[in-house]
């Protein structure tokens, strides 16, 4: 903590297995931070961070550097052990399990040839890495950095890792302004639809590099609404300071679609000179893209580069396995229902019904029923009648009637318009009268609130980064005789999670996956998770592994996109 008027540096020491060659610390950069009014510096040491000679650097070391040359009062913190305790995230919950489930199933298809293997994901798929094979890559990292190869160590990381790095150079520090590109473009960054945890980390990362790359950023206030009206002002790289940890829209967003302000957006455009547009947002981020995209034909304006970065609790935009936002969500539900739960301790035996959001998707449901240990899940997606709900019933009264206290019941809000939480709390009271007693809770918009996972605060820091590297790509493509003119369908794209890799699909190609009636995609992955949680809670089902990994090599080349290794 800070008092009032304080200015402070924090050393954070992290622990790791490995260490790594350390940045160089200059002392410039903690003075320059300090002249653009960042009154608090952290930085951060790997326990194995070395220099470049293969000499440990300590936090110590650092801090006297810090003190001697620029007089800063700066405090160590070793954080310990206490990075390996606390209760698992709604991350670690569904990675161990699938994880798991993908073990077992190695080991059952396995014969007396296959190879010892690890299993792992890459992207939001299961593989199998020969374990042989994995000892000797790590072991190849640290050959790599006895010999002071630190670039061949970086690379022989991963190219998640190496990626990882970049990002974080790119953004950590400002390039003077001679350092910087020539560019003419003006790229505007919005908001659009319902807040999302990580929303204002992507705005972030999106304005940094977009700097980075020569371009002016301009941020649109309260999503198309503001758009109209005016509400667009340039920003700068120090006005996105500290958003990263900030939960909701500090840009503000509204669910307005563009369709009835189209004349006066296009005026808006042509004032700004907005050359490229990045929509952070949900449904409607994408809903109101695709009337932008429609309109090409009656604006010229709109003939530019678009991008949307999907981010919502729901998780129900076509296109992306994931979504800014989602894990944040994920991890208010789990943490409710650990609670709940544990409020009954030491009562008879109970059943808690839960509802949770997510319109007509049911991946909040079900995502957070497999973390949280849910008995039964009902979403739209998965029509149920009044026999599956006395089979539920039933099960859960057997389960009852043996060592097992308590029940955990996760209804979707929009699974079913006569299978209400109040009828199905009754349901259940009254089937397991004299075994169990009920409870119902509606976790409402507490789901939707707090600050950003670490998970969101990477996947939306990244993703922005890679979409705005895709617009200066494009940029430079479509700029022709002065202006710039994008009128293909791969000039108005979403950038999505699909399977191991992150890839830019065209609005256009999008909609025949949609099912725009219930708002969401007519394909969803984890709709293959929902017989692992039948199975975890007792039933006897079935298990497909149609969709589980494959033998592969450490060595062979990964897919282009493939950034985000070990994402849900």
């Amino acid at each position: 903590n800070r008092s009032r008027g304080s200015r402070l540096n924090i050393i954070i020491v992290a622990e790791g297995a490995i260490g790594s060659q350390g940045q160089h610390i200059s002392s410039d950069f903690v003075k320059n931070n300090r002249a653009d009014k960042k009154r608090l510096n952290i930085i951060i040491v790997a326990e194995g961070a070395i220099d470049c000679h293969n000499k440990a650097i300590t936090p110590d070391y650092i801090k006297d550097l810090v003190v001697s040359r620029l007089g800063l009062d700066t405090r160590v913190t070793i954080l310990g052990h206490v990075q390996r305790g606390g209760t698992p995230s709604a991350f670690d919950r569904i990675l161990a399990s699938r994880m798991g489930v993908e073990a077992v199933v190695a080991l059952l298809e396995a014969s007396a040839d296959t190879p010892a293997c690890v299993v792992s994901l890459v992207g939001n798929q299961a593989v199998r890495l020969p374990l042989m094979e994995c000892v000797q890559m790590t072991q190849e990292v640290q050959k790599a950095m006895d010999e002071k190869k630190f670039d061949e160590a970086v690379r022989l990381r991963g190219r998640s890792f190496e990626h990882n790095l970049s990002t974080y150079r790119l953004l950590a520090s400002r390039k003077a302004d001679s350092e910087l590109p020539n560019s003419s473009f003006n790229v505007a960054v919005l908001n659009v639809g319902a807040p999302a945890a990580g929303m204002n980390a992507a705005v972030r990362s999106a304005v940094r590099v977009g700097i980075t790359e020569g371009h002016k950023m301009f941020a649109v206030n309260d999503g198309f609404e503001g758009f109209h009206k005016g509400q667009i002002k340039e920003i700068k790289w120090g006005d996105v300071g500290g958003w990263t940890g900030q939960g909701g829209s500090l840009l503000g967003t509204k669910r307005t679609l563009p369709g009835k302000h189209l004349d006066k957006i296009a005026e808006q455009m042509r004032i700004n000179n907005i050359n490229a547009l990045l929509v952070i947002g949900g449904f409607e981020a994408f809903e109101s893209l695709l009337e932008l995209y429609e309109a090409r034909a009656h604006y010229e304006e709109f003939c530019i580069p678009m991008c949307i970065l999907p981010a919502t609790i729901s998780n129900n935009v076509p296109g992306t396995d994931h979504s800014i936002g989602a894990d944040t969500s994920l991890n208010a539900i789990v943490e409710t229902c650990d609670r709940i739960k544990q409020s009954a301790s030491g009562t008879k035996r109970r059943v808690f019904i839960i509802e949770t959001m997510g319109g007509y998707c049911g991946y909040l449901a079900t995502v957070g029923g497999l973390a949280a240990g849910a008995d039964a899940v009902y979403i739209f997606e998965e029509p149920f009648d009044i026999r599956d709900l006395q089979t539920n019933v039933e099960h859960l009264t057997h389960k009852m009637k043996t060592s097992i206290q308590r029940g955990l019941v996760l209804r979707n809000e929009n699974c079913n318009e006569n299978f209400t939480t109040d009828f199905i709390y009754q349901l259940y009271s009254e089937e397991g009268r004299g075994v169990f007693d009920c409870r119902k809770n509606i976790l409402g918009h507490m789901q939707q609130g707090g600050a950003p996972s670490p998970f969101d605060r990477n996947f939306g820091t990244k993703v922005a980064a890679k979409a705005v590297q895709w617009i200066t790509r494009m940029l430079k493509e479509s700029y022709k005789g002065g202006k710039v003119f994008a009128n293909s369908e791969e000039s108005a794209c979403l950038l999505g999670m699909r399977r191991r890799a992150m890839v830019f699909q065209p609005l256009a190609q999008l909609q025949e996956e949609t099912d725009f009636v219930h708002r969401i995609p007519k394909d969803q992955w984890w709709l293959k998770l929902r017989p692992v949680m039948k199975i975890l809670a007792k039933y006897k089902i079935d298990y497909d592994v149609s969709e589980s990994g494959q033998l592969e090599h450490v060595t062979q080349v990964r897919p282009k996109e493939s950034d985000f290794s070990a994402s849900i």
